[in-house]
C-alpha cells in the first residue's frame, strides 16, 4: 500500500491484489466477537518517518490515529527510564545518568557507549552480535538485562547473542539519537488496518487506483508486454510488478526465473522468529501503570492497557517477541499464565471473560548478524520485492515494509524507460 499510495500520487495508475479479506499483512485487524484486536501488538517510534508521513498523508484524522508517549522505558519493579524535555542526544544521556534501578556507573558506562558510538556515526567497523557489543562497552548486568536486551528484543525480534549489532545501532541512531520526537513511542489508537491500509485504499481509488481484496495471485509469468499475473480465473497484464508477499511465500513464485536464481537463493537462506500476542478481556476495567509497561523474569515481555490506549475497557494485551520457552505451552496453558503475572503484578483482577493467543510464527525475518539481504530492484526488469526482508538499514519493522514500497515506487518513477 506504500508502494500504491507514491505511485497513485503521481497519477500512475496502479492494481493491488490481496490475498485476505482484511488489508494489512501480518500487521492487520483481527475481529473477536465484534472487538476489533490485531494480529499482532505492534508500535511505532516517532523516527518512523516515512510511515508516519504517509499515515499524515492518506488517514483523515492523523493526530487522532496514534497516542504518542515521550521515552519512557519502564520494566515493573526492575527499571525506569524517562527521558526530560531536552534535544536529543542530550535527553538520552540526562534519562541514563537518572535511570531508577541502575547504578550510577552503570548508567556512565551506557553514556559512554552511546557517546562511542555516536562517534562513528553508528557505523560499526565489523557487524557482530548485540551480547558482543555490550560486552565490549562494559555494560552492566542491569541495563543489559531490563534495557539493551529487551529493545534488541523488541525491535530486533532476535535473541541478543545471534542479533545483528549493526542493525541494533541502526536502532539507535534513529529512535535514540537523532531528535528528541524519534524517540517517542507512538501506539495506534484504533486497529492497524484501519490505521493505514485502509485509508490508503481509499485514497488510492481516489485516484483511478483498484484494490481488490480475497483475490488470492494463483500465477505470474513474464511476458513480451511485461507480465500475466492470475487471480482465479482471471488473467491480465502489467507493465511492472510490485511483489509484496511475505518472504516464506514468495519463492514459490520465482522458482524457474533464471534472471531470479540468485534472488531466490538468498530468499530461501532466511530465517525466522515469532511474535505471540495474548489478549485477555476482563468482565470490568483492569487499568496499569502506564499504557505500556514492561515485565521481567516471566512469560509477558510488555503489557498493553487497551482501555488507556483505544478506550476498550477490560482488555489487556501482552506481546512475547522471538523465540522462547513459552512456544512449548498450550495456547491455554500460555493465557493461563500471562494472567498469573499480570494478577500477581497488578491484581486482584475482575472475572477473565475471553481470551485470545495469536502466534505469527513466521512473524519477521531473523535479523543475524551478516545477514544478506535481497534489493528491492531484481534483474528481471521492471520486477520488484517489496517487504521488510529486503535490503533496509531496519529489522523487520512497519518502516522497513513502507520504505521498501517507497523504494519500489521512485525506482518505478525514476526510470525514464518505464512508464
Amino acid at each position: 500500500m506504500a508502494a500504491a499510495v507514491t505511485l497513485t500520487a503521481q497519477r500512475i495508475s496502479v492494481t493491488v491484489y490481496e490475498a485476505g479479506p482484511v488489508l494489512g499483512g501480518r500487521a492487520r485487524r483481527v475481529d473477536i466477537d465484534g472487538v476489533m484486536l490485531d494480529n499482532g501488538l505492534h508500535i511505532l517510534i516517532g523516527a518512523y518517518r516515512e510511515t508516519l508521513r504517509l499515515i499524515a498523508k492518506v488517514h483523515p484524522k492523523p493526530a487522532d490515529a496514534l497516542l504518542r508517549l515521550p521515552l519512557d522505558w519502564h520494566v515493573h519493579e526492575h527499571l525506569h527510564l524517562r527521558a526530560p524535555k531536552l534535544p536529543a542526544p542530550l535527553h538520552l544521556a540526562a534519562a541514563l545518568l537518572t535511570v531508577k534501578g541502575a547504578s550510577l556507573g552503570e548508567s556512565w558506562r551506557a553514556v559512554s557507549m552511546m557517546r562511542s558510538l555516536q562517534a562513528t556515526r553508528f557505523k560499526l567497523s565489523q557487524d557482530t552480535t548485540v551480547t558482543a557489543l555490550l560486552q565490549t562497552h562494559a555494560q552492566g548486568p542491569v541495563l543489559t538485562q531490563h534495557l539493551w536486551k529487551p529493545l534488541c528484543v523488541s525491535a530486533l525480534n532476535t535473541p541478543p547473542d545471534r542479533a545483528s549489532a549493526q542493525l541494533f545501532a541502526n536502532v539507535l541512531r534513529d529512535g535514540l539519537n537523532a531528535d528528541r520526537a524519534g524517540s517517542d513511542l507512538l501506539i495506534a489508537r484504533t486497529d492497524l488496518s484501519a490505521l493505514f491500509p485502509e485509508p490508503a485504499v481509499k485514497y488510492v481509488r481516489a485516484r483511478g487506483g483498484e484494490v481488490h481484496t480475497s483475490r488470492r495471485v494463483t500465477a505470474f509469468a513474464p511476458c513480451a508486454s511485461g507480465f500475466q499475473i492470475t487471480t482465479g480465473s482471471n488473467t491480465e497484464t502489467f507493465t511492472h510488478v510490485i511483489c509484496a508477499l511475505p518472504p516464506h511465500q514468495v519463492t514459490a513464485f520465482l522458482t524457474g526465473i533464471s534472471e531470479l536464481a540468485k534472488t531466490t537463493a538468498m530468499i530461501d537462506a532466511l530465517a525466522y522468529q515469532p511474535i505471540t500476542s495474548v489478549y485477555l478481556q476482563f468482565d470490568g476495567s483492569v487499568r496499569l501503570p502506564s499504557p505500556m509497561i514492561g515485565l521481567a523474569g516471566g512469560f509477558s515481555h510488555w503489557l498493553f492497557d487497551r482501555e488507556a490506549i483505544c478506550c476498550q475497557p477490560g482488555l489487556i494485551g501482552a506481546v512475547i517477541s522471538a523465540e522462547g520457552p513459552h512456544l512449548e505451552l498450550t495456547q491455554d496453558e500460555l493465557a493461563a499464565r500471562v494472567h498469573d503475572e499480570l494478577a500477581s503484578k497488578f491484581g486482584p483482577l475482575p472475572p477473565l471473560k475471553w481470551r485470545r493467543v495469536i502466534t505469527e510464527k513466521r512473524a519477521t525475518f531473523s535479523a543475524t548478524h551478516g545477514l544478506r539481504r535481497p534489493p528491492q530492484q531484481t534483474p528481471l526488469k521492471n520486477f520488484w520485492l517489496a517487504g521488510d526482508y529486503t535490503t533496509s538499514d531496519y529489522p523487520a519493522t512497519l518502516e522497513a515494509a513502507v520504505r521498501s514500497g517507497i523504494v519500489c515506487a521512485q525506482g518505478i518513477l525514476n526510470d525514464p524507460g518505464a512508464l
